[in-house]
């Protein structure tokens, strides 16, 4: 072994300088280590293997040769592998260094000794580096099913029920006993068939004195590799006793870069390769520019998370200042009855609600604004003629999940009205919840987007206008608007834009003015109006990133495969 030679100078503390000088070492450290490998594959490596533990030995001197044996097998358990795919690639190159191609690697594996699995890997390996150029090979080929190793090791069902029955016959009852349920009722239909017993009521006797086990032979056959006619296949495919298998192999041509050798392509240049001259030697891989990198673990964004911050900028650079809205749980009085949303509306039904059970009502709210509220529903005012109900204070009590963010904006409003009025841009994101049935387009749970003005003398024309602004940044400049009716906003519209990308217009959002009814009991100027609009924040999302499921968007069953592939950003709808 030429590596060999160079390989001296590990051992020259210990008294090594040459091939001869191995003998004293190995002598007194291999016993056991021969021991070890009696049966191994490398004893035929022994020039290795007495290689192998002086330099053991030598690296770092044991007292006892046990020792060098328990390094040395470390070592070498990993060597038939090396050596293993060293033969196969060299039985590669050395073959197509005097041929022209090998045909079948099937074939060949056989006719080298190597088994078909590391030749195959060797091809790939040596394919990729351009060494060989393999082209791919596939065939058809029959192997047996449980039920025909069975009857190649054991006979068929029909032969042994034949073997089963003596000359004089056997009772039906008796021979099923003998060969078993399964094979007495397949062995007696093919038994029939061929002819050869004769199925009494109670008796069961031969028709022919000798038979051959034909299945056996043909299921043996297939075993061993050897080909068939059409006929019997069909036979043994109907029978399932023979299943399809595909075999996959490579034929094999010299590579651009072929060579009789590989040699390791060298990946660094190093201070030893300039120390010993070996730099004008070596052959280095190519930077391959196009690689990709590792991919960046960490955190990911959620695409709702993104949008939201897009549409947070907008209110921003619009004016807009954020409402709180940290308080999942509300009470009725401000999500429903200050909005002027009369107590027997179909919202407020607990099918359209999530009412809680614990705490169950509100103690806190300001008793003046409760009263003229109330005042407002029962009889009206302010030129309203109300809804004309019994008003009861135990339903605005009730706490329940908020079902949209303007519950918000009615506590900022009443806010707003304590103090000397000053003109507001409000705006919120986040999270509401409704008792919906869950389905493609709605959840129990989503986010509202919702943004208002509050100034004196604004009109249905400044809401228009506003609208058009929001939308055109993001990236729908054409609106139309349908009248439509809110409890708390009159007028009101729904917003529809026209989506260049679906080529249709969709809807998205509803806006209003908020009623008088709602505004004058906070205690805020008659002049004084508020013009509001609202949209989903997952509708927006879905258009942006194709997805047409708001399941696949929010969620437990969410891809969190999405979460790291979609894209860093999304400008315009």
């Amino acid at each position: 072994m030429t590596y060999l030679d160079d390989s001296w100078y590990g051992c020259s503390h210990f008294g090594v300088t040459g091939p001869d000088d191995f003998d004293e070492v190995y002598a007194t450290y291999s016993c056991d280590s021969l021991n070890l490998f009696n049966d191994f594959v490398l004893q035929n490596q022994k020039p290795f293997l007495k290689f192998l533990i002086c330099a053991v030995a030598a690296d770092s001197p044991p007292t006892t040769s046990s020792a060098v044996s328990s390094s040395v097998s470390t070592m070498v358990f990993f060597l038939p592998f090396k050596i293993s795919k060293q033969m196969a690639e060299e039985a590669v190159l050395g073959f197509l260094e005097h041929n022209e191609q090998i045909k079948d690697s099937g074939e060949f594996a056989v006719e080298k000794g190597i088994s078909h699995e590391e030749i195959v890997n060797v091809i790939k390996r040596l394919n990729g580096f351009r060494f060989v150029d393999a082209q791919d090979i596939k065939k058809e080929r029959w192997q047996l099913t449980a039920e025909g190793k069975t009857y190649a090791a054991s006979g068929s069902p029909e032969f042994q029920l034949f073997i089963a029955i003596p000359p004089e016959g056997i009772s039906r009852v008796e021979l099923q006993k003998k060969l078993g349920d399964s094979v007495f009722k397949i062995g007696c239909q093919q038994a029939i068939k061929n002819k050869w017993v004769e199925m009494g009521k109670t008796q069961v006797s031969r028709k022919v004195e000798h038979v051959d086990d034909n299945v056996k032979a043909l299921l043996i056959k297939i075993n061993d590799g050897e080909a068939l006619n059409q006929e019997d296949i069909d036979a043994l495919k109907r029978r399932k006793l023979i299943s399809p298998q595909i075999w996959k192999g490579f034929s094999v041509k010299k590579g651009p870069n072929y060579a009789p050798e590989r040699r390791k392509l060298a990946t660094d240049f190093t201070r030893e390769n300039l120390q010993s001259g070996e730099w004008k030697e070596l052959q280095f891989k190519e930077y391959n520019y196009l690689a990709k990198g590792f991919p960046i673990e960490g955190g990911y964004l959620h695409p709702l998370l993104k949008v939201r911050r897009q549409m947070q900028m907008i209110f921003l650079q619009m004016g807009f200042e954020e409402m709180p809205t940290n308080n999942y749980v509300e009470s009725s009085f401000w999500n429903f009855d200050a909005l002027f949303q009369p107590q027997q509306h179909p919202a407020r039904d607990s099918h359209d609600t999530f009412f809680l059970r614990e705490p169950s009502t509100t103690k806190m709210l300001p008793e003046d604004y409760v009263e003229r509220v109330k005042q407002i529903h029962e009889s009206g005012g302010h030129g309203s003629r109300g809804y004309g109900y019994d008003w009861k204070r135990g339903e605005a009590n009730k706490n329940l999940l908020r079902t949209h963010t303007t519950a918000v904006s009615s506590r900022m409003l009443y806010a707003l009205a304590k103090k000397p009025f000053e003109a507001k841009r409000y705006y919120s994101i986040d999270r509401v919840f409704r008792n919906e049935a869950v389905d493609r387009t709605h959840l129990a749970e989503f986010h509202q987007i919702e943004g208002l003005i509050c100034d004196r003398g604004l009109s249905l024309g400044d809401l228009q206008g506003v609208l058009h602004d929001f939308f055109s940044r993001l990236g729908m400049s054409n609106l139309r608007f349908k009248p439509a009716y809110n409890p708390y906003t009159e007028p009101s519209m729904e917003i529809f834009g026209y989506h260049e990308g679906l080529k249709k217009w969709v809807e998205v959002g509803n806006s209003g003015m908020f009623r008088p009814e709602m505004l004058l009991p906070m205690g805020l100027p008659e002049d004084v109006t508020v013009i509001a609009w609202g949209l989903s924040l997952e509708r927006p999302t879905m258009i942006l990133y194709g997805i047409d499921n708001i399941r696949d968007l929010f969620g437990h069953k969410v891809d969190l495969g999405l979460i790291k592939s979609n894209p860093i950003c999304r400008i315009g709808l």
